[in-house]
């Protein structure tokens, strides 16, 4: 992080394709999509996030002489070519769905349309970038739905996987609807809230429990919550607390915001015995706080047995995304254009059909159901068609057609999701807050169908084609055939 350019965060391959365009005198404009195949943790959706260090990234793109001569150092690339290095900058456009937005399979997340050299450069750090912010946003907003409204707080910068993924994935995190983050890094770089209690060691350090909450709680009345399970959660640990809640009130301080947090032990059980000891000793708004591995399957199954805990705090398994580590976005090239000034569209043929590209200079229209303002489809078509809200939209779906929804007038709204971001190289984009980008993806999730927002087994948005792009399609895969 202490280095902005991230000029050599590339696969070597990236450069030696890029010399070979410069030795052979071609390097056409085309279009590169950033899309992904599958939802993350077998949901029914994503959310795009990342896209604030994408454009630091192109803005900060550029060859220093150190990097210069780290590439002669490896004798695979000529002077010339390394000259040409030296005053390389970005001229393209860049495309992209605002951070925060729901995002579905398929459906280009970021399209680059620019000289092919200068877009072969940029897809390693586009992916990196892109894919580690979406999953875990992701992940976060799926934690954040199986907490049902309580606070998730998000608590993994140790377990991360170096610095970077800790407070990037914290910034990725708050985006998908947590209400803050241990990482101070993070707080300081996206101006964004840091929260925390103590250590069991801060317990352990004192001759006995007591005097350590005593001690804790004199130092922050304002935000005193308290760890009790250090030695024996009920017997000792919540008792303590609650003395301690006691001569705070007696002493005159107010009791804001104060509670106790678990981090181990059953927390259904414990929670409830918790909820009940406090309760009766006059503390019925003393918050019940945990922790302890937890993600949004536990989560959801303490919901549902009724845990008395109403704030969570969520580590490895969130800023890892533990059960689908990976986003698995990918790069693929759509167009070249022809000596015309023309996009002649590309596809990428696999026997996976779900690993067929959709080939053109493309856009995407989100489709609202009017009445509920609910998503009814996103619909993927070329620049240069239009569509109306006053005519009929049929939507049907590319790998079945014959499944087939006609929307009458009246019916539907329509919004193009994709947004210029780099115009001829320069910025034309203003990246929103973190907190601003958190409370325009809580209110894309609400766009959401309930189906689509379960944990297990969510409905499947369609992302559709439409029937021109659908028809180039077929073409091209005639032609290869």
């Amino acid at each position: 992080m202490d280095r902005q350019n991230l000029t050599l965060l590339t696969d070597l391959y990236e450069l030696t394709m890029m010399q070979g365009y410069y030795k052979s005198g071609s390097n056409p404009t085309v279009v590169f999509d950033v899309f992904y195949r599958t939802n993350p943790s077998g949901g029914g959706f994503a959310i795009a996030a990342g896209l604030e260090q994408v454009i630091q990234y192109i803005k900060e793109l550029r060859f220093e002489e150190e990097d210069i001569s780290y590439l002669a150092s490896l004798n695979l690339f000529d002077k010339d070519f390394l000259d040409y290095l030296r005053n390389f900058r970005f001229t393209g456009d860049i495309y992209a769905i605002p951070e925060g937005t729901v995002v579905f399979p398929r459906e280009p997340l970021i399209k680059v349309v620019a000289p092919i050299m200068e877009a072969q450069l940029i897809e390693t750090a586009l992916l990196n970038i892109v894919n580690h912010q979406s999953l875990i946003a992701t992940k976060a907003a799926r934690v954040v739905y199986a907490a049902r409204g309580d606070g998730i707080m998000e608590f993994g910068l140790r377990r991360a996987q170096g610095p970077d993924a800790g407070t990037y994935g914290a910034r990725a995190a708050m985006i998908g609807g947590c209400i803050g983050t241990s990482n101070v890094l993070c707080g300081q770089l996206f101006d964004v809230p840091i929260k925390g209690t103590h250590a069991h060691s801060w317990i352990m350090s004192f001759p006995d429990e007591y005097t350590a909450f005593k001690t804790y709680a004199n130092m922050y009345p304002q935000a005193c919550i308290l760890l009790v399970d250090t030695y024996d959660t009920l017997k000792s640990g919540v008792p303590n607390a609650i003395r301690v809640f006691k001569e705070m009130r007696e002493a005159g301080i107010p009791l804001n915001f104060y509670g106790i947090r678990l981090d181990s032990g059953d927390l259904a059980y414990m929670s409830k015995r918790a909820r009940k000891m406090l309760d009766e000793a006059g503390f019925p708004d003393a918050v019940i706080s945990a922790s302890s591995d937890l993600d949004e399957y536990l989560i959801d199954s303490l919901k549902t047995q009724g845990a008395a805990i109403t704030s969570w705090g969520v580590g490895t398994n969130l800023i890892t995304s533990a059960d689908n580590p990976a986003f698995g976005g990918v790069y693929k090239l759509a167009a070249v254009m022809g000596e015309d000034g023309k996009f002649i569209p590309k596809i990428k043929l696999s026997e996976n059909s779900a690993k067929i590209t959709n080939p053109g200079n493309k856009t995407i229209y989100r489709v609202y159901e009017k009445a509920t303002g609910k998503i009814k489809a996103d619909l993927i078509c070329l620049v240069d068609e239009t569509f109306s809200e006053e005519e009929h939209l049929l939507l049907f779906d590319p790998v079945e057609p014959w499944k087939k929804t006609k929307l009458n007038p009246g019916e539907f709204t329509l919004r193009e999701i994709l947004v210029p971001v780099f115009k001829n190289g320069e910025c034309v984009y203003t990246s929103p807050s973190v907190m601003e980008i958190r409370d325009y993806c809580k209110k894309e999730q609400e766009t959401l169908w309930d189906e689509t927002r379960r944990l297990v087994n969510p409905h499947n948005v369609y992302v559709d084609l439409s029937a021109k792009l659908y028809d180039i399609k077929i073409q091209l895969l005639d032609q290869v055939n």
